[in-house]
């Protein structure tokens, strides 16, 4: 391979780049964020790499190569270590193979620019060959700056930013997207922006009808869950169980980003996990959160805990939501809503504003 082919091209005459972005396929977050910033840019050609759920999500859009990367398994509201250990082992005893590939697909397809989201093999092969690479995601939050950890999550924090540094870190600029965003480290080429937001989400007019919504995929003990949400004296809303139908003042649905988006933007606050997409379009519509992070995902934990710190609702440890925080929580509603009203949860036209500069200069504007 000659590698100098690779090497940054010099200014381009033509507004159309092409992009090689590399997508984490866990879940569905970095898969959709990846979505939006590509839709932005029509002008552009697109070619997505990206493993598990990943290429479901993209490739009714864009063109997908389907490459083994590192995943996480989750199992009963906690990380499954084992499970994930099994899941990765493959990849990292195929990594040379799986480099040659992706080294291989950068040779043939020449891009103008390369964007990783959270994804493993890219940023190693961008590094190897001298290329400038984007990374935009919110795991590096963790690493670009230093946080007020609580004694007993140190041993959490110290596993995990261990892993997003060795695995995760090899990109040359990093664009951090986050509902909370302290002051970067000295000396790091990073900068942190509010959330990005999907067209679906903007679409919508936040309103309060009255209901509580309720999403939780990842439930350790259904009949304390059940408990914990009997205990709601409002109308509640549950998605992410696997049931339907109305039960008291219980309605279940089924999957569904329109009727979700709905009832997300009409309820009076949200109850729900630690993830940061969720979270971030909950404080979009104003509402207060109460979070239950996975047990074992750090940066869970982190949004649980920057939630709560900032005023914007409150988070509860361990393997089920207790009953006795609904009245203190409600109680405090006005005071969350107005700390949320103060803040700025939208970075969308900042955040493309980064993308095109990078495109077109291969660096951010820090």
């Amino acid at each position: 391979m000659d590698l100098r082919s690779l090497a940054p091209p010099p200014t381009k005459i033509s507004n159309m780049a092409k992009i090689l972005y590399g997508v984490h396929g866990t879940a569905h977050g970095h898969a959709i964020r990846a979505l939006s910033i590509a839709r932005r840019f029509p002008e552009h050609d697109f070619l997505f790499v990206s493993h598990e759920a990943g290429p479901g999500i993209l490739e009714g859009e864009y063109p997908v190569v389907d490459i083994p990367s590192l995943g996480t398994v989750f199992t009963r509201h906690r990380v499954d270590t084992i499970a994930t250990l099994k899941l990765n082992y493959p990849v990292m005893r195929d990594r040379k193979a799986i480099m040659r590939r992706v080294l291989t697909l950068m040779e043939d397809f020449q891009p103008d620019a390369v964007i990783s989201d959270y994804e493993f093999f890219l940023p190693r092969a961008c590094r190897r060959l001298g290329v400038p690479c984007l990374s935009i995601d919110h795991q590096h939050i963790i690493t670009a700056c230093r946080h007020p950890i609580p004694w007993g999550e140190y041993p959490s924090y110290l596993t995990t930013s261990m892993a997003v540094r060795l695995l995760f870190s090899r990109a040359t600029d990093y664009l951090v997207i986050s509902f909370f965003q302290p002051p970067v480290s000295l000396g790091l080429k990073a900068k942190i922006l509010p959330p990005l937001l999907r067209d679906t989400v903007l679409a919508r007019q936040p309103r309060e009808d009255g209901h509580v919504l309720v999403y939780q995929s990842y439930i350790t003990d259904f009949r304390k869950f059940l408990a914990f949400v009997d205990a709601v004296q409002r109308p509640v809303i549950v998605y992410g169980v696997p049931k339907e139908g109305r039960e008291g003042n219980i309605l279940y649905k089924p999957k569904s980003e329109e009727g979700f988006l709905d009832d997300l933007a009409s309820c009076a606050y949200v109850v729900c996990g630690g993830g940061h997409s969720m979270i971030s379009e909950a404080l979009y519509y104003g509402k207060p959160v109460i979070s239950f992070p996975i047990k074992g995902a750090f940066e869970q934990f982190i949004n649980a805990f920057y939630l709560e710190r900032l005023g914007y609702g409150c988070f509860a440890r361990g393997d089920y939501l207790p009953p006795e925080i609904i009245p203190q929580f409600e109680s405090r509603l006005a005071e969350f809503q107005s700390r949320i009203r103060s803040a700025n949860f939208c970075g969308n036209a900042e955040i493309f504003g980064q993308v095109k500069k990078f495109v077109r200069e291969k660096k951010l504007d820090y």
